[in-house]
């Protein structure tokens, strides 16, 4: 029996929040005090990566349809492209700052696929509304990581991009399948 789809959403809201917890330490703190301790500065390229992992199985298991299948296997895809390549980066194996290019990328791909993979508008339930949300949000967030990328140091981008990230564990949280949104519910979503 698997759960319903929005316990999966709220799973990786989990690692979400983690993730723009860890980032936001990071950028309050300085990136000098925060990778004191060596392990630190792998964990959320490490959470990245792990959560690509997990898209995997999400999308052969959840997949209502050809484009929702393409929508899971990209966020797959992206998710651990940025985990290995800020892991490589972190470790010294990789040495080209071109690499810090694969968030943004990565969060393009990912808001284009939220935005492509909802097939409904806007107001037709409270799902419909969080993943053009979600989609916009991470459209937005992807020009706050080209600042990062090109000021690494920068605490207002690092900042920035940790509260996007808690914004997107936000709604991943706020997701049901079929609620009203705003009080509207469209008659063609179902019953509740």
């Amino acid at each position: 029996m698997e759960p319903p789809a929005e316990v999966v959403h709220w799973m990786f809201g989990v690692g979400f929040v983690f993730l723009g917890l860890c980032l936001l330490a990071e950028a309050i703190v300085g990136a000098e005090v925060w990778r004191r301790r060596r392990w630190r500065a792998y964990l959320w390229p490490g959470i990245a990566f792990l959560m690509g992992i997990f898209m995997w199985p999400v999308m052969v298991f959840y997949t209502s349809s050809a484009i929702h299948m393409l929508a899971h296997s990209a966020w797959a895809q992206v998710m651990m492209l940025v985990g290995a390549a800020q892991l490589g980066l972190v470790r010294g194996k990789l040495h080209n700052q071109l690499w810090e290019l694969t968030l943004p990328l990565a969060l393009v791909v990912s808001g284009l696929a939220f935005l492509i993979h909802e097939q409904n508008p806007w107001f037709f339930s409270r799902s419909a509304f969080l993943h053009h949300a979600l989609g916009w949000t991470l459209l937005a967030g992807s020009v706050v990581c080209l600042g990062r990328a090109a000021q690494p140091r920068s605490p207002v981008f690092n900042a920035g991009f940790a509260v996007m990230i808690v914004a997107v564990a936000a709604l991943l949280f706020c997701d049901r399948n079929v609620a009203p949104i705003f009080g509207h519910l469209s008659p063609l979503a179902g019953a509740r």
